[in-house]
């Protein structure tokens, strides 16, 4: 085990598979003790069972400010303290696009990648600033700086969560708290939600947005885990308010 996170506590939202799963497995192999959290428990507990006894799972919607006090307070009964939030819960649906998308579409979308990812970052800043300061990561996607047709709802609810992580920067920095908040972009990875998405767009489909990637591919989840661990390590203390974009060249093209 390295030290890069040692003696540093995190809440992982969205860890039942893809970029949460994997970034708290690569938290713990450097030291973090990890809570773990989705609403899919069944999966959220296996990955708790992955991390050697260094963390724990609960079940977790991210759009209920209830859900959210719950959580914080088991991360503070158990662990005593917060040093970073990763912000990864959130979807993708069919349909999304301004001719088809619906209020329950959208709805939908804003609550789990906005509205949740806003829960948390608000949750965070007290038990942070108890700690001396923290790391807050969000996810938000290329989809946030270039448009695409079939998401429409997800391209404004992630380019959103871009700006509330830049307003929370700045916000934290004028207050001299010692808190970070970065967000991630990630190109087109192969987790398990973009997995279902190219089997329901055929292989032509998939093969064009992967030849969007000037590298030729799309990445995995272990990419934007490493950055994860960068953010919340004391390598990163003059890095907030940055998007860190992992998307093998797609928005440089």
């Amino acid at each position: 085990m390295s030290e890069r996170l040692k003696n540093k506590v995190a809440l992982v939202t969205g860890a039942a598979s893809g970029f949460g799963r994997q970034s708290a497995i690569r938290m713990v192999e450097q030291g973090a003790l990890v809570c773990v959290t989705d609403v899919n428990l069944k999966g959220v507990e296996e990955t708790a069972a992955m991390l050697g006894g260094r963390g724990f799972a609960l079940h977790h919607d991210v759009a209920s400010p209830e859900a959210w006090d719950t959580a914080m307070g088991a991360v503070l009964d158990r662990y005593g303290k917060l040093d970073i939030l990763v912000n990864s819960a959130g979807i993708g649906v069919e349909f999304d696009n301004i001719g088809e998308c619906d209020d329950a579409i959208w709805d939908a979308v804003m609550d789990a990648n906005l509205h949740g990812t806003y829960l948390g970052c608000r949750a965070a800043i007290e038990p942070m600033k108890r700690a001396g300061g923290g790391s807050i990561i969000n996810l938000a996607s290329v989809l946030a700086i270039r448009g695409e047709a079939y998401a429409l709802a997800y391209c404004a609810s992630k380019g959103a969560v871009r700006l509330l992580t830049k307003s929370i920067a700045v916000h934290c920095g004028e207050q001299k708290n010692n808190i970070r908040c970065n967000a991630i972009c990630p190109g087109y990875m192969l987790t398990p939600m973009v997995r279902r998405f190219t089997s329901e767009i055929g292989a032509e489909e998939t093969q064009r947005i992967s030849d969007k990637h000037p590298m030729g591919r799309m990445g995995d989840s272990d990419d934007i885990a490493h950055m994860v661990v960068y953010l919340a390590s004391d390598e990163a203390t003059f890095v907030t308010g940055a998007d860190m974009v992992v998307d093998g060249g797609y928005t440089a093209s």
